[in-house]
């Protein structure tokens, strides 16, 4: 019989990897050195440069060496390509399981309603947008426990408990009589689901480099539109079993689901690997722990091994607060959490509205649950299309800005209401595509708060917090059951919070180039302003070798930079000794 002790070498437990010292410089150099410093002079900078998002982030030698379509970098190597690889089947294939299972058990409720449960259980006026709310309301009390959990507790025990609880409380769903009951059992499914992404965006935050995250947080997304499709088909197939067991079609839908999701939190506890510094894979080795570690340090500025403080700490909240990370972030998670009309069933309930020229209802129950998918189907291309320009093109403002333009178009034609139906068609197709930016934002927020993970951690539970508690209380106003499925108010206000989104990408867009323009240094890139007149200036950058540098620890600014050789000058070499170094 196997001992207690040879057991443990097949469970999970946090890997004590020290950093390869004399190894850790090459590999820097090898991830940062590839490309020349790039000289710039700023003098008679375009208008337009504002728009360039990546303007102080990426040097144009790097620029150059960028290609559109890919999934590894130019720069990966043979052993990283393996070790990513790795980490995409770790987290990346397995959290767009989970992600699919969550919405199954999210959206499954407006499946049920339309195929028996509101009758059965006697739904009334606004119970159906009473019950979202309920499920909303848990899922935003409980994000506050993940602010302290995220930098402290081991992940792969955390989304698997809360995977297993939120599948149980699906499965006793089956089992309700009343609308107060089932609002009750919704409370705890969302109590349960509330942590999940923000905790698969900061595991992914924690992985990746920020140029490879949005094309894994798309992948990711997709699996809520395959929650939103397979609802959709599963509550139909369901059907089918009416009378099985004793239990109606509509409970099978709830039965089916928590089948679906149960196994997936006994995989998570041994797929899960943790985090590089706190770290539970057993499928990592040492030497490939230690290589994310480096791969993630040019990107990451925090000091090592820094304190964690507590969440009454004054110090932690004071930079929060009085910086515009916290505000912005609150401000587009809100407007996002209430640019969609999904949520509330409203396709669905308009196809369950709809009658033939008798007056009779136009679909059967199952063709209603089939037809539903057709949104969500659109949805995949959406998402992944938007997370690949905003990834590829280095452009992630416009990413936001496109998809809520479509957005917008979509609910306001749905807002008019008074259209032919095929305009009304096209409009719900473009549902979905509000949420195509959230891979997006949530991946340029990664990358923005990339210096202070704790501050990361906070960030990303108030966007989520905040964000759906505005939609819990603003989705019982605008989108009242007993409208259904002419939804004014909710339609215009979808189509604002998409105007609001684009608006605020452009604000975030400044703030973050005004700090990276700060760090520019650190992405290959040395700013000069000439303050002489000197009409044969080109604007070309300039090329530094030989730069030596050194850096205050604390601030990140150059205390003192030698330049031995200059190379491909645009300005004479007696008038770069009159140029003055700005590290903004």
């Amino acid at each position: 019989m196997m001992k207690l002790g040879q057991l443990s070498k097949f469970l999970p437990t946090e890997r004590r990897v020290e950093d390869n010292v004399d190894n850790l410089e090459t590999e820097r150099e090898r991830d940062e050195g590839d490309f020349p410093l790039e000289y710039r002079d700023e003098t008679n900078r375009p208008w337009w440069k504002f728009f360039d998002e990546y303007e102080y982030r990426m040097n144009k030698y790097e620029r150059a060496s960028h290609k559109w379509f890919k999934w590894f970098d130019e720069r990966d190597t043979r052993s990283d390509k393996k070790l990513i690889c790795k980490l995409d089947i770790l987290l990346t294939v397995y959290s767009l399981m989970v992600y699919w299972v969550k919405y199954l058990d999210q959206t499954n409720v407006n499946n049920a309603y339309v195929s028996g449960m509101k009758e059965d259980l006697g739904f009334k006026g606004n119970d159906l947008v009473h019950v979202q709310s309920m499920y909303l309301a848990g899922a935003v009390i409980f994000q506050l426990p993940f602010m302290f959990l995220l930098p402290r507790v081991p992940l792969n025990i955390v989304i698997p408990a809360v995977d297993c609880m939120w599948g149980l409380m699906t499965l006793l769903t089956c089992k309700v009589h009343s609308v107060g009951a089932l609002k009750a059992l919704r409370f705890l499914v969302g109590a349960f689901e509330s942590g999940f992404i923000p905790t698969i965006y900061y595991l992914m935050g924690s992985w990746y480099k920020p140029s490879e995250v949005a094309r894994r947080a798309g992948f990711f997304y997709m699996g809520q539109f395959l929650g939103l499709l397979s609802s959709g088909l599963l509550a139909s197939a369901a059907l089918n079993l009416d009378g099985v067991g004793g239990f109606e079609g509509w409970r099978w839908v709830f039965i089916v689901d928590s089948i679906c999701t149960l196994p997936l939190a006994v995989v998570g506890y041994f797929i899960i690997p943790g985090t590089p510094d706190k770290c539970t894979s057993l499928f990592l080795t040492d030497e490939e722990i230690i290589r994310c570690r480096e791969r993630k340090k040019p990107f990451v500025t925090e000091k090592k091994g820094q304190q964690l403080k507590k969440l009454t700490d004054w110090s932690l909240w004071k930079p929060l607060l009085t910086s515009w990370h916290l505000p912005t972030a609150i401000l587009i998670s809100c407007f996002f959490y209430n640019n969609t009309s999904g949520n509330a069933g409203t396709f669905i309930l308009w196809l369950k509205s709809l009658t033939d020229s008798n007056g009779n209802q136009r679909y059967t129950d199952q063709k209603v649950n089939q037809l539903s998918t057709i949104a969500p189907g659109l949805g995949f291309a959406y998402v992944y299309l938007a997370s690949l320009f905003g990834d590829l093109a280095r452009c992630r403002w416009g990413g936001i800005v496109i998809t809520q333009m479509f957005n917008s178009i979509g609910a306001v034609i749905l807002a008019v209401w008074d259209v032919p139906e095929g305009a009304k068609w096209f409009a719900f197709c473009l549902q979905y595509i509000s949420w195509a930016m959230s891979p997006i934002m949530y991946t340029w927020w990664a990358d923005i708060m990339r210096r202070d993970p704790q501050h990361y951690a906070i960030v990303l539970v108030m966007m989520n917090m905040l964000g759906q508690s505005s939609s819990a209380w603003v989705s019982v106003l605008v989108f009242p059951t007993s409208e259904a499925p002419r939804f004014r108010k909710g339609y215009g206000t979808c189509a604002a919070c998409a105007c609001c989104c684009a608006i605020m990408a452009v604000v975030i867009l400044y703030f973050y180039k005004r700090d990276e323009k700060r760090d520019c240094l650190r992405n290959g890139i040395l700013l000069v302003n000439d303050n002489e007149d000197n009409g044969d200036k080109t604007g070309k950058g300039v090329v530094i070798e030989g730069l030596s540098e050194s850096f205050d620890e604390d601030t990140g600014v150059a205390k003192k930079l030698e330049v031995e050789k200059i190379r491909e000058a645009s300005v004479s070499d007696e008038n770069v000794s009159n140029l003055s170094l700005v590290v903004i």
